[in-house]
């Protein structure tokens, strides 16, 4: 099952998707309500837009910054220390046309960068440096969606609540502070309908954590100047990887020896202070949720990942509570639910190795899905997320031998994503090819 965050299903023909979320749209700007296959995460999005006045017909963003107010905001920015990483990842190496816009927390963008042609078009509905992309500035769009909610997203054309930007599709990541988890800004790929494609959004989560790992390395000291030192177009390229994949993040995790895994078990391992915890299913699900969520999350979000019917307050407090008991003071915190510090989970791992073009060690840290016995949505959706994350740059990136080990490695060998990816990359005519073809053929591939 796909994703809330994801345009569209794998299976799903997009041309069908636009022609009935168009209908929902020129309903709802009729109506005021939402009726028809539309994600409640767009739903939601459109009913903010109209509370905030945006008018879908003449909504255009303001241009807040330009000159030299933009350059000097620009450069004292967090976010330009990772712009060369950024670069490299997505315009340099970019499979097609796409353009890459880095804005900051209040929507502003700050970099848009990428496809020439592209970008002369996006001139067009002021997709520009300066311009403020929020949500409440302009309706739903992913970088205006990902900042609101504080989590990646897509918004795939008729989806946009103004009419002049629903040629587009877009994917989105809000970008972290490592430290204190605080929102810096935002990450977009903006182009075609290939955009809102579950591959964007797998390429521009990874692009993100890989963002993040780099911010942390620089801030420990490890490599490179501080970001108000460096000026726009004095940057050099990262180093490169295997196989051209930026190596300046590559197992780079959060500082201390905090750490959960939970890929290929059933209960997480907690390293924590130098001790060693196996937690139960429900404690394991909590701990990766609020690990995903450094700004924390409330008892009503925290009960909806948990649960398919969202959980009573009452019995996610209970059950926080005993998670507290169990840990001691000093790691979680409330009002609302989140982590005192940053805890490095193995699925951040995996993303750093995959971002970072080191696709043997993503393969030997991906020891088997997230928490796989876990149910609850919100374990599903990192579990789904990161495997159509493999799929899409091991599928892409990696060499013949790391593909055919991942096709044998235990957990994924009947997986018939894991073999779509790579009998997408194998020479058909190779025996391996047929073999593995009829291997998919028979689990109904």
């Amino acid at each position: 099952m796909p994703g809330p965050w994801n345009a569209w299903p794998w299976e799903a023909d997009p041309e069908a998707v636009r022609r009935d979320v168009a209908v929902a749209h020129a309903r709802f700007t009729d109506s005021g309500r939402v009726s028809g296959p539309v994600r409640p995460v767009v739903g939601a999005s459109w009913r903010r837009s109209a509370q905030h006045g945006v008018d879908p017909d003449t909504a255009l963003p303001r241009i807040e910054l330009t000159g030299p107010d933009l350059r000097d905001h620009r450069d004292a920015h967090p976010l330009a220390a990772v712009m060369p990483l950024l670069r490299h990842l997505l315009v340099d190496t970019a499979p097609g046309p796409q353009i890459l816009a880095v804005g900051d927390a209040s929507g502003r963008l700050l970099w848009v960068e990428g496809d020439h042609r592209l970008r002369g078009r996006a001139e067009d509905m002021c997709f520009v440096e300066g311009a403020n992309w929020h949500e409440h500035a302009v309706g739903t769009n992913a970088p205006g969606v990902a900042l609101a909610l504080d989590h990646e997203v897509q918004v795939f054309a008729s989806e946009h609540f103004a009419r002049g930007v629903q040629h587009w599709s877009c994917s989105a990541a809000p970008l972290h502070d490592p430290g204190t988890g605080a929102l810096l800004g935002v990450l977009d790929l903006t182009g075609d309908s290939h955009l809102a494609s579950p591959q964007a959004l797998a390429l521009v989560r990874a692009a993100a954590t890989a963002a993040e790992a780099e911010l942390r390395a620089l801030r420990a000291g490890a490599r490179g100047p501080e970001p108000r030192r460096r000026r726009a177009g004095r940057t050099a390229r990262p180093p490169t990887g295997p196989r051209g994949g930026a190596a300046s993040a590559e197992a780079r995790g959060p500082a201390g020896d905090d750490r959960l895994r939970v890929l290929g078990r059933d209960g997480a391992r907690l390293t924590l202070d130098g001790r060693d915890l196996d937690l139960s299913t429900r404690h394991s699900e909590i701990l990766l949720l609020l690990a995903r969520s450094p700004r924390g999350l409330t008892g009503d979000e925290l009960g909806a990942r948990l649960h398919e019917r969202d959980a009573s307050p009452v019995t996610v407090r209970a059950e926080v509570s005993r998670l507290r008991r169990l840990l001691g003071p000093g790691l979680l915190a409330s009002r609302p639910y989140r982590l005192c510090r940053p805890l490095a989970t193995d699925v951040d791992e995996v993303r750093r190795h995959l971002a970072a073009g080191a696709y043997r060690r993503a393969l030997d840290a991906y020891a088997g899905p997230v928490l796989p016995r876990s149910e609850a949505p919100g374990v599903a959706e990192v579990r789904d997320g990161l495997q159509a994350e493999a799929c899409e740059v091991l599928g892409a990136n990696a060499g013949p031998d790391v593909l055919l080990d991942w096709a044998e490695h235990p957990e994924w060998r009947d997986d018939p994503r894991v073999l779509t990816a790579v009998l997408r990359a194998l020479d058909p005519a190779s025996p391996r090819h047929a073999a593995l073809r009829g291997r998919l053929r028979w689990l109904g591939g």
